[in-house]
């Protein structure tokens, strides 16, 4: 009896031993098969850490409620226009994993509802941003810098009409390269700030360097349903 219960027991062990090699390999292959978690990229929309924006994906705002994006006529100065509404909108062209650099076109950015405090001028009739679309480039290093620089169409440039006293004048400023901004994770914000456009053309009541001055916020992913707001990681 007691060689028959060895027997037993070893033969069950042996099944056990059989089993768990069978199932070992199969267990492995699923492992592999498993996709692996993607890598947190620079922008993600929802949350820190979140959901990576996809590429293709297309990024709005609107001004800062209570802002506005402002020209003008020196960096620290009151005089120029001011514009109570303002919006972009930019497609997502790279989305690295952080830390790194993500790029966007910017497609569109209008202005409204400006007004300006020049002598001599009586009202601001536009405010065009020309050679569209620029590259703006967002980064995770300190302070979150920004880049907006030229596209394929040409600089940097913004055409304002203004109405004067004496018709309608127009100013064109174009900056030398690109602006410089930073984002912002409280409120997911991107500013500028006394960014400089000297004047490529117009008369002299157009002021000699146009200081730009906004802030963009919170952008929001709209190619998400939703609508949810972007951070930089």
């Amino acid at each position: 009896m007691r060689i028959r219960r060895t027997l037993a027991t070893a033969a069950i062990a042996t099944a056990a031993a059989l089993a768990a090699a069978a199932v070992a390999p199969a267990q492995a292959a699923d492992d592999a098969a498993a996709p692996a978690t993607a890598a947190v990229a620079v922008l993600t929309h929802t949350s820190l850490a979140g959901p990576n924006v996809s590429v293709g994906d297309v990024l709005v705002a609107d001004l800062v409620a209570g802002t506005t994006a402002n020209f003008s006529s020196s960096a620290t100065g009151t005089t120029g226009i001011k514009c109570a509404t303002s919006a972009f909108s930019a497609t997502v062209l790279t989305n690295p994993a952080a830390p790194g650099v993500a790029t966007e076109s910017l497609n569109t950015q209008t202005f409204g509802s400006c007004t300006s405090n020049v002598i001599g001028v009586t009202g601001v009739q536009s405010v065009t941003v020309n050679n569209l679309a620029y590259v703006n480039s967002v980064g995770d290093a300190a302070g979150h810098p920004v880049s907006l620089d030229p596209g394929t169409a040409g600089p940097v440039q913004t055409t304002v009409v203004l109405k004067t006293i004496l018709g309608t004048i127009t100013c064109v400023y174009r900056a030398a390269g690109g602006l410089a901004g930073t984002t912002n994770n409280t409120g997911q914000t991107i500013g500028f700030s006394a960014q400089a456009l000297p004047k490529s053309s117009g008369p002299s009541t157009c002021f000699p360097v146009g200081y730009f001055t906004a802030t963009y916020g919170p952008v929001r992913d709209v190619s998400v349903a939703g609508n949810p707001v972007v951070y930089v990681n």
